[in-house]
């Protein structure tokens, strides 16, 4: 368990931040922005929780939090030349495998799609449909950081699955997507 008794340490003072492995990198870095991006997506999941209240996806949502804190750390700790550390923390294909058993389970039952939607309905919809749009730019940042280093595959698939998960929960929310606000293409012209 991790026990922080200080929370300021002054080592960040001059633009830089530590690695799982004791490494550092610029807080800028492609590395870090996914990770900021993968923190910011769990701060809009923990909003989405406050506005769905006591439902099951609440409960599942808390789950994806903590999958979350688990990427965080998997795209903390680099990847050595060769065998990875046995030690680092890592997203692995059945947390994956969970996502997509959860997105098949709620599509079931919701309508087909016979248009764009916009992000919007009931509050708790719209609230995951943020969590949605940010999660996609944390992916988005994780791909590019993949492209200049090695990071783990499952990681960038668990992002991806998740966006889905999230789209198809705003839809259920949203009374099995009988109540997702259609895009009307040119209708404001």
């Amino acid at each position: 368990m991790v026990k922080l008794n200080k929370i300021y340490t002054r080592t960040g003072d001059a633009g830089t931040t530590g690695l799982v492995d004791g490494s550092r990198l610029p807080k800028h870095a492609p590395r870090m922005q996914a990770v900021g991006d993968v923190d910011e997506a769990n701060s809009a999941i923990g909003l989405a929780i406050v506005a769905l209240g006591l439902v099951s996806e609440a409960g599942w949502l808390t789950t994806i939090q903590n999958d979350l804190f688990d990427l965080g750390a998997d795209l903390a700790t680099p990847i050595p030349d060769g065998a990875d550390e046995p030690w680092a923390l890592r997203i692995v294909a059945s947390q994956v495998k969970r996502l997509e058993e959860q997105i098949d389970a709620m599509n079931a039952d919701l309508a087909p799609l016979d248009s764009f939607i916009l992000p919007g309905g009931s509050p708790a919809a719209a609230a995951v449909h943020l969590a949605r749009a940010v999660t996609r730019r944390a992916e988005r940042a994780a791909t590019a950081a993949a492209a200049e280093m090695a990071l783990n595959p499952q990681a960038l698939a668990y992002l991806n699955r998740l966006s889905d998960l999230l789209f198809v929960m705003a839809r259920r929310l949203n009374g099995n997507g009988a109540h997702d606000v259609k895009w009307v293409p040119g209708a404001s012209r």
